[in-house]
């Protein structure tokens, strides 16, 4: 070879590696918008880069002095690191960074952006003439940290590295574009060309972004997305929107505007966290970790390490633990630390008790004193076996208390007591003298007939009920009440979803008056959803009582005229779901009159959009529904009461005649069958001294509450239920002196009507 042609070939390289080079050092890089090398150098050096086959190039990084195209064998595959997390791109072009982008955080697919060379070029390119990177995940490996881009200008920065892009940062029609290329490089992803459909594919993972020239769409894995300027091929070098390889990155940036620069965030480490499932760790007790790891760019986690981490930890005390994962591209993530306090074993509770005596009479009232303890003062549940209040047969009785701390520990403890020969008390009287208010025993339920009727008389009230309790099981959507009222106003409301779907009860009230109107909420009795008609009604009287008591539910709203406004809204908080019963009691006022719609709908849709097109419901024909007014039964009885056996009947629609209402979606009469809804306010100005008041069902089972003296009792305690006309359940008792005693009370729904309060003398006591 001669020497003019050596000098030749050497000058070709140096051209080449002088301009063709993807980092320089930052000594040689432009300090301003424009480039020191000329237009002719340049173009000559795209005509070397050219010709130069794919499989002697590939993309490297990293380093302020190496070139960006070096040898390489092309071919070599392996296996591409993938990202399962779904992709989810909004792309929303912000206005040119050069007219002042503000700092954002842009959420989008995994990083998949990268320059290739469509079909419109200057001069057309083939996919030979294409610079690629390998896509295998190994030679194109991203730098860590920041890049920094400058407006108008080639100059990135990365790692104390200089780069040149393919072309300057340019505003165009109020967009601002780079070239996708340069920063794919720099943050390590794959990208080739499609010669069928002339897109630029680039690829992350199991994700992958195509690009076309000349247009505003690109897809995220088949998925359509708009920018707000097209992709433009300028000089073989592709150009997108900044904001779209931000979005599609995932990379959150900053510009400064004096600097005339945007800080892009291209950090790359893995991510590591871990919990613990215990609430608390006790020394000794096995600990279970449960990690999490990710990488930003889809990468394997090929390994862990643990600082502090202990199986089981064998001394109480405080514990740092840190948890690390690397790549498989070498880097470690920041360690994520978690501080526990490892506390002393649990000691589980001692169970004990004693009783006043070691030994009884038949029918002798046994006090028992619960002296269980725990270290923490924890004890979350008691249960007892066999602790009768006094037992009716001779013999030892085992009494048992098992105890549970708040961790679940238990520990039982058993006591034998000595029931003698004698009788003190017989069963009946016992019951009669010693079970708990609250509380229910049985007894000869067919005395009760015989037992003289208390001569009450009564006065309503003015309060119009709005009974919506029919039909009781919805089967599908629809108007199951519709009214007008003004005034004082009672809702009861009680109904079981069974149109197989998710659902929620409304009631909306419109004002069709041409003046304001004001609605007020005196109370709220609410319970539910469950799938139990007799808790529901229980919670909701008990409730309902227990607001009037407080007035803790009180609320006003003005309704314009016209307008349409949710009221009882507690009604209306959580879905019903399929077999679940709700109970709603709620007294209320409103200056003018308004319409009101009890609605049942899909949970998800609109009360008022759906409203107009909803079916008024038939009723069942087995339960009630009607609007009765008076609904206050006020009962006031001076005379003596209690020095013999007696009985006041409530909903017996006798000595306490049903309301007489109508039914205003049927257009008929309607008559109150258990006075439902009706409020009793009874007052016995002379109840005898050591009378026992109680409640005795006589339709069937019954659960619920009453106020007496303004003091909430349950009727029975617990979950339990006077079960039949042979029990009953202790409301009061009087004491040495008569009394004045009044009892508020009202049916609770899913029970039975009638019943009895009954007024019983307390025999003497031994």
């Amino acid at each position: 070879m001669n020497m003019k042609k050596k000098l030749s070939i050497f000058t070709a390289l140096a051209v080449l590696q002088a301009f063709a080079v993807g980092s320089v050092n930052a000594q040689s890089a432009p300090q301003d918008d424009t480039s020191s090398v000329n237009t002719a150098k340049v173009e000559s050096v795209e005509v070397l880069k050219q010709e130069q086959p794919i499989a002697e190039r590939e993309v490297k990084t990293g380093s302020s002095n190496a070139s960006a195209i070096t040898p390489s064998s092309e071919g070599k595959k392996t296996e591409n690191p993938t990202d399962t997390e779904a992709t989810r791109t909004t792309d929303i072009e912000k206005p040119a960074i050069d007219g002042g982008e503000t700092t954002t955080n842009e959420t989008s697919t995994k990083p998949v952006t990268q320059e290739g060379t469509p079909e419109d070029a200057e001069t057309p390119a083939t996919p030979a003439q294409i610079e690629q990177p390998s896509i295998d995940g190994n030679s194109a490996v991203a730098a860590g940290g920041n890049l920094t881009l400058y407006m108008n200008s080639n100059k990135m920065e990365q790692d104390g590295n200089t780069y040149l892009a393919g072309q300057p940062m340019t505003v165009k029609n109020g967009v601002s574009y780079v070239a996708i290329r340069a920063l794919v490089d720099r943050v390590g992803y794959g990208v080739k060309y499609d010669n069928k459909t002339k897109e630029t594919i680039i690829i992350s993972g199991d994700n992958e972004l195509r690009f076309k020239t000349n247009s505003t769409v690109y897809t995220v894995n088949g998925e359509s997305r708009t920018m707000k300027g097209p992709a433009y091929q300028q000089k073989n070098t592709f150009m997108v929107p900044l904001t779209s390889i931000t979005q599609a990155l995932n990379i959150t940036y900053k510009v400064n505007q004096s600097a005339k620069t945007v800080v892009l965030n291209l950090n790359t480490k893995p991510v590591a966290s871990f919990v613990i499932t215990q609430k608390e760790i006790f020394a000794g007790d096995k600990v279970d970790y449960v990690t999490s790891s990710s990488s930003p760019n889809g990468l394997d986690i090929l390994d862990e390490r643990w600082t502090g981490r202990q199986d089981s930890f064998d001394q109480a005390g405080t514990y740092t633990i840190s948890y690390q994962v690397q790549d498989s591209n070498g880097q470690w993530s920041d360690p994520y630390s978690m501080t526990i306090q490892v506390l002393s074993p649990n000691l589980p509770p001692v169970a004990m008790f004693t009783t006043d005596k070691e030994q009884y009479k038949m029918g002798e009232k046994i006090t028992y004193i619960d002296q269980s303890t725990d270290d923490e003062n924890s004890i979350d549940k008691t249960v007892w076996e066999n602790n009768s209040l006094a037992f009716f047969e001779p013999g030892p009785k085992t009494v048992t208390l098992t105890v549970t701390d708040n961790h679940g520990a238990t520990n039982t403890y058993s006591k034998v007591i000595t029931i003698t020969n004698e009788t003190l008390y017989s069963f009946s009287d016992f019951n009669l003298l010693f079970t708990p208010v609250g509380q229910k025993f049985t007894f000869n339920g067919g005395e009760v007939t015989s037992m003289e009727k208390v001569p009450y008389t009564y006065r309503d009230e003015p309060s119009l009920l709005i009974r919506s309790n029919s039909p009781e099981t919805v089967n599908t959507e629809g108007i199951v009440y519709k009214e007008s009222s003004s005034g004082q106003t009672r809702f009861m409301i009680h109904h079981v979803n069974n149109t197989g779907k998710r659902v929620k009860m409304y009631v909306i009230a419109t004002n069709n008056n041409l003046n304001p109107a004001v609605f007020e909420q005196q109370n709220m009795g609410f319970a539910g959803p469950t799938p139990y008609a007799t808790v529901a009604g229980k919670l909701s009287i008990d409730k309902w009582f227990k607001s009037i008591q407080t007035r803790a539910d009180q609320k006003k709203e003005v309704i314009q005229p016209g307008e349409s406004k949710l009221i009882l809204t507690e009604l209306n908080k959580t879905p019903i779901k399929e077999g679940q019963v709700i109970s709603l009691y709620s007294d209320a006022y409103s200056d003018y009159t308004l319409d009101y719609n009890v609605i049942l709908v899909e949970e998800n849709k609109d009360p008022f959009e759906t409203l107009p097109m909803l079916p008024v419901l038939d009723r069942d024909g087995v339960h009630n529904r009607g609007t009765y007014p008076n609904a206050t039964r006020i009962i006031t009885y001076d005379q003596l009461v209690g020095a013999q056996p007696a009985r006041l009947p409530l909903g017996d629609n006798a000595s306490d005649p049903n309301l007489v209402g109508t039914d205003p979606m049927a257009y008929t009469d309607a008559s109150n069958a258990g006075n439902f809804g009706v409020l009793y306010k009874i007052t016995l100005n002379n109840v005898a001294p050591r009378t026992l008041i109680s409640f005795n069902p006589r339709g069937g089972k019954y659960s619920g509450v009453a106020l007496v003296n303004n003091q909430v009792v349950s009727i029975a305690d617990g979950n339990v239920a006077v079960s039949n006309s042979s029990e009953q359940s202790v409301l009061y008792r009087t004491g040495a002196y008569g009394e004045s005693v009044t009892i508020l009370f009202s049916a609770a729904p899913g029970s039975n009507l009638p019943v009895n309060l009954l007024f019983t003398p307390l025999p003497s006591e031994k």
